[in-house]
């Protein structure tokens, strides 16, 4: 409709003019001259544009996880010193964890034979904690009183494939003669053992070696032959009586002593292996030690250095580096090596290539925002709408009714109001983790669960306007025409509610978000890879984060503010708008 004066139109803000506008263009006339709600919609149409469209130009993705490479020093190998006896035993030898539980116990007790399981066993010291073992296998008995004068046939035979030769029964003799319980014939050692009345006469047969010292060939081809009992025996033996020299296989090798350690030569005098009694682990078994690293690491830990540099040439690829570090934690050195390590970078700085840093888990912060900003907001629409219709369906029927439906109605509001919104947010957030309920199913049903525990404020509003309503003219004049009551309810009493509830539902937006955010920063709302703007504040619980990681949470925080202004600004700016008693 066009109103004239003098030949021309009226201006769009003339005051005579406002008064045939719609009631439409009314309310956004009143909307416009608000400049808080002009204010609000400029901060909710850039809230969607990032949340919505800004995925959309970013090269990331929310679960995209970025990495560095930097050049740490890592546990590389352990050492500790030597505490028990290790055993070598001879080929075809069988020594059980009984035996050897009974000769640590002979060797705290200062008895040199001791048995287990039946079988006989002698050691004998050879040097400091090192010891040769032997078995002893029952051959034949005789009595004292007659081992001296008696013949061979006086021997009861206790081995089926014994024989009692004369030049063995000589022998025999000849080591009671002499007072010695031990002799040796064509290569074979027997022994003399006294029972009281009768002497047994024992074949003795080797079975190991127990020494606390570990061997190291310089060449992992002589590893069999350095851990052998036939190379190690008399290794020890001359390690222990102090000899520079020790002859096996055709071979003179020298003798190196070191503290603690000794070192094998070749007559060439390059190394050959190596005693000592630190032991060196690799801390990945992917990880070969090589004789060099043992070597150096071990006079280093005798030495009590901090460090050690392995020489030029003689570090192994495996190895990782020239430089270690040792630390010792009570019995254990731990020694580390420089190495170049690929980490997920964790609370990266704002670069170029991430304009907001990277988070906790090594994720674009900015992309986070972006997704996240997606379901916060569509958390906020659903839940609101969830509650509009419960509340619009219950508040309409109990207010338009009345009488006993609208005492039953608002009793059961009441009772819905008695339900204790967190302990149940609570225990929906447990069972939902102890179900393991997906990120994504997840998000339906907290949208659900803030739905139907949020409804009840909007049907108490709703009933109590259509309360007011349903006496007017015009519902008089409905119900004199014949209309249904559903088209009484729906068609005339909830429209001229909806401005009202647009002004409640704007209002309530900011505060579902305010919701969800507080959930998800309690751990019970949106779960990871997932993100949301509260999940975002949620990973940074720690104080040293918060004050030198301040773009992992101070952005997230940021639009959660603005958000929820933007649209309390708009709340208020409706409902200035929809107010008839507002100057026009």
């Amino acid at each position: 409709m066009t109103i004239e004066k003098q030949g021309g139109e009226l201006a769009l803000d003339d005051a005579r003019r406002v008064k045939v506008l719609s009631p439409g263009m009314l309310v956004a006339k009143r909307f416009l001259r608000n400049r808080l709600a002009i204010t609000g919609m400029i901060i909710l149409i850039f809230m969607f544009t990032f949340a919505f469209l800004g995925g959309l130009f970013t090269p990331y993705k929310q679960t995209d996880v970025f990495y560095t490479t930097e050049i740490v020093f890592q546990n590389y190998a352990t050492g500790q010193y030597n505490m028990e006896l290790r055993y070598t035993l001879a080929e075809g030898a069988d020594f059980s964890q009984k035996a050897r539980a009974a000769m640590a116990l002979a060797v705290k007790d200062g008895s040199e034979r001791f048995t287990a399981e039946g079988k006989s066993y002698q050691y004998s010291q050879i040097g400091e904690n090192a010891y040769e073992i032997r078995g002893y296998r029952r051959m034949a008995s005789v009595l004292t009183r007659m081992a001296d004068k008696a013949g061979a046939a006086a021997f009861q035979i206790q081995d089926q494939d014994f024989v009692m030769t004369e030049s063995l029964l000589e022998a025999f003799r000849a080591a009671r003669k002499a007072g010695e319980n031990r002799f040796e014939l064509e290569g074979v050692f027997y022994s003399i053992q006294d029972e009281g009345k009768m002497l047994v006469l024992c074949q003795e047969t080797p079975i190991g070696l127990a020494s606390m010292l570990i061997s190291d060939s310089v060449r992992e081809a002589d590893a069999e032959l350095v851990s052998s009992y036939e190379f190690r025996l008399p290794l020890e033996k001359a390690a222990s009586s102090g000899a520079s020299q020790f002859a096996f296989g055709g071979i003179s090798y020298s003798l190196k002593k070191k503290e603690g350690s000794f070192e094998l030569l070749l007559p060439d005098g390059s190394s050959f292996a190596e005693l000592s009694n630190i032991i060196l682990s690799p801390n990945s078994q992917e990880t070969v030690l090589s004789y060099e690293f043992k070597a150096a690491a071990r006079a280093a830990i005798v030495e009590k250095q901090s460090s050690f540099t392995l020489p030029s040439g003689e570090r192994e690829e495996t190895e990782g580096g020239t430089e270690y570090r040792i630390s010792r934690v009570n019995a254990n050195y731990y020694i580390r090596s420089e190495q170049e390590t690929r980490l997920m970078d964790s609370y990266g700085t704002p670069s170029r290539a991430h304009i907001l840093g990277l988070d906790g888990n090594g994720m674009d912060i900015l992309t986070r925002l972006m997704y996240g900003g997606r379901v916060s907001l569509m958390v906020g629409f659903v839940v609101i709408l969830i509650e509009l219709l419960i509340g619009v369906l219950i508040g309409g029927t109990a207010g338009y009714f009345g009488g006993f439906v609208d005492n039953l109605l608002m009793r059961f509001i009441d009772l819905f109001n008695s339900i204790p919104f967190w302990p149940l947010v609570l225990i929906f957030g447990a069972v939902m983790d102890s179900l393991r309920v997906p990120p994504y199913r997840r998000i339906f049903f907290l949208m659900m669960l803030l739905g139907v525990l949020g409804w009840t404020g909007i049907a108490r509003i709703v009933r109590g306007q259509i309360l007011s309503l349903r006496e007017q003219d015009f519902m008089i004049a409905a119900e004199c025409t014949g209309l249904s009551i559903h088209r009484r309810i729906f068609r005339h009493l909830v429209p001229n509610v909806m401005p009202l509830l647009i002004v409640e539902a704007t209002m309530g937006l900011g505060d579902i978000i305010l919701t969800e955010a507080t959930l998800s920063f309690l751990g019970l709302g949106v779960k990871y890879p997932m993100s949301s703007w509260g999940s975002i504040l949620n990973s940074v619980n720690d104080i040293y984060v918060m004050m030198h990681y301040w773009y992992a949470w101070i952005p997230a925080g940021t639009l959660i503010l603005f958000t929820v202004l933007g649209f309390n600004f708009v709340g208020d700016g409706l409902r200035d708008a929809f107010d008839p008693k507002m100057k026009r």
